[in-house]
């Protein structure tokens, strides 16, 4: 999606920010942005993780029941 904005688009964007809320306030904007993306990348990485241990545990579970079968 951001592929098809290109170099100009991307200058037009950033000129129209600046106008919008000057120079002062872009920092800020910045930081709460940057702020935003790391805490959903940690929020997906958690989901990420929690569903990777069910999927182990439901493995393990699953080699224990074959294993009682085959006995």
């Amino acid at each position: 999606m951001l592929s098809n904005i290109g170099m100009p688009g991307l200058i037009l964007i950033l000129v129209l920010a600046l106008i919008i809320f000057g120079p002062n306030k872009l920092p800020e904007i910045g930081r709460a942005f940057g702020k935003s993306i790391r805490e959903f990348k940690r929020a997906t990485d958690g989901i990420a993780d929690d569903i990777k241990e069910e999927i182990k545990s439901d493995i393990q579970e699953a080699k224990k029941e074959a294993i009682d079968l085959k006995k």
